[in-house]
């Protein structure tokens, strides 16, 4: 097996367990428009009553059933940044710059939606980061890989939290 292709495979249940450990997380790519898996990602955290921060630099809040959730520019304005496991949905450029910035921080965890990383950015979280864990590429249950909306009540109940 080619090293890219195993990077793709390397994601498991125990690693979203350890995704789903943390006390807080993010959403890099929040969206307030309910069309868009940012939108999506956020509600099902929201809808779950887990305390996440919206991450989204030209939105100022994101509103969901009727409550406002104001966004914040960038991972460096998140809280409590290392106890923060972080769910991202942007183009694989962008998530580069975002795992960077996580692994300055101390993110303890990326949960990188299908679309989101390509072999470069796969390459560097599990590689370079030193992350915990990372969620992202072939697996899960979905058709298109690891995705919060399809595993992540799995990773939350293995977590204790479901």
């Amino acid at each position: 097996m080619s090293t890219l292709r195993a990077l793709r495979k390397m994601s498991t249940q125990a690693d979203a367990k350890t995704f789903f450990s943390s006390p807080y997380y993010a959403v890099v790519g929040a969206s307030a428009n309910p069309a868009k898996y940012g939108y999506k990602v956020f509600a099902w955290y929201i809808d779950r009553s887990l305390p996440v921060t919206p991450i989204n630099p030209s939105t100022p809040a994101i509103p969901v059933s009727g409550t406002e959730y104001k966004t914040v520019r960038s991972l460096s304005a998140v809280p409590n940044p290392t106890q923060t496991s972080v769910s991202i949905i942007t183009p694989p450029k962008v998530t580069l710059s975002t795992l960077k910035e996580a692994k300055e921080l101390g993110i303890p965890a990326v949960w990188m939606q299908p679309g989101s990383f390509d072999d470069e950015v796969l390459r560097f979280a599990r590689e370079e980061a030193g992350f915990k864990a990372v969620v992202a590429g072939d697996g899960g249950r979905g058709s298109e890989g690891w995705c919060v909306l399809v595993d992540g009540d799995r990773g939350l109940k293995a977590a204790g939290k479901l």
